[in-house]
């Protein structure tokens, strides 16, 4: 089994309150677990109103197959997200057996 992490930073400018940031974590949140069926969850950072920090997991069989995946998930992130991206980190765990 592969296991793939994404952690993606980003910086709310402008954002003035911890509920203004989990109307944009939801959202973000939502949209890649309907898109890419992985899972997401905030991770570092809850009590700052203008930093967040996304981990995305997802698993397969094959390395290609996760790499794949986190790519194209961050490509959308990219794409849609109203906040700036300031760090992407990517790490793959396998149970080489």
């Amino acid at each position: 089994m592969i296991i793939g992490v994404l952690t993606l930073e980003f910086r709310l400018h402008g954002n003035r309150s911890l509920k203004e940031k989990r109307r944009v974590a939801q959202s973000l949140k939502q949209k890649l677990r309907n898109t890419f069926n992985v899972a997401v969850a905030e991770v570092e950072a809850m009590d700052i109103h203008d930093r967040l920090v996304l981990g995305i997991v997802t698993a397969a069989n094959r390395t290609d197959k996760v790499e794949s995946r986190l790519g194209k998930a961050l490509a959308m992130v990219e794409a849609i997200a109203p906040v700036e991206l300031t760090r992407c980190d990517t790490e793959i765990f396998s149970d080489s057996e």
